[in-house]
């Protein structure tokens, strides 16, 4: 026999106790279940999903809303740096060119070159390909040649430079090093005549490249069909 039970011993009322198995009190909830059950841990995101936080995040979060903005600033400010520095070339005022004025500047690039409409047209056709910085130069440069005062050659040749000649430009010309080399040593006191060189070789490009896609082109194709669509009808 047990020498408690022998002894008359008897043991106290809570071991007799039965056990409890309803609903724990709030206030007697241990610590980690209340950590499970509480609503901050509940609602707590997954790995996948973004916490939706604001600017002063540690983080710093890519969905925050002011970094969103900051972004779109920096675009602004990105398109307003590629902006040419001079003002753009308006389209050249003239007569509506004549059938015998359109059939002209097939053969020859100069002669295209040296008529307002067809300068106009050809400029027309340079912006379909991108490329129509090459005659915006071209057109800066004519108009640099008929610039007499000096503080105006300096600061239309500056311009010219920061838009066309500098490699930091959107708008940067195809030029070859040598060319190059001789506009940084002229820019130390510019003439009307600084960008001879670089003009004519702009002018090579485009005759050789763009003036033969040019007059197989659907500007020049329908200049000449509405031409001649025109003199059958007087």
């Amino acid at each position: 026999m047990c020498f408690r039970k022998r002894n008359g011993y008897r043991p106290p009322d809570h071991f007799n106790a039965k056990i409890y198995t309803g609903p724990v009190p709030a206030d007697r909830e241990s610590p980690m279940t209340r950590s499970e059950t509480s609503p901050s841990r509940a609602q707590h995101p997954s790995p996948t999903q973004k916490p939706n936080t604001c600017c002063f995040c540690w983080c710093c979060c890519c969905s925050c809303s002011c970094l969103t903005v900051r972004s779109e600033d920096d675009k602004r400010g990105r398109r307003k740096a590629q902006e040419t520095k001079l003002e753009p070339f308006p389209w050249e005022t003239c007569p509506k060119p004549t059938m015998e004025e359109i059939k002209q500047w097939a053969q020859s690039f100069d002669k295209l070159m040296k008529n307002p409409g067809g300068r106009n047209k050809f400029r027309e056709f340079l912006r379909t390909e991108y490329s129509e910085e090459n005659m915006l130069f071209w057109l800066a440069c004519e108009d640099l040649k008929n610039e007499i005062n000096k503080s105006a050659i300096e600061e239309k040749a500056r311009l010219i430079y920061e838009d066309y000649i500098s490699i930091l430009s959107p708008k940067e010309v195809s030029l070859d090093s040598r060319v190059r080399e001789v506009i940084n040593r002229r820019m130390q006191d510019p003439t009307p005549h600084i960008f001879e060189d670089a003009q004519l070789q702009i002018y090579t490009l485009m005759h050789r490249d763009s003036y033969p896609r040019f007059l197989n082109s659907s500007v020049y194709r329908s200049l000449v069909q509405g031409g001649s669509r025109s003199s059958s009808e007087s």
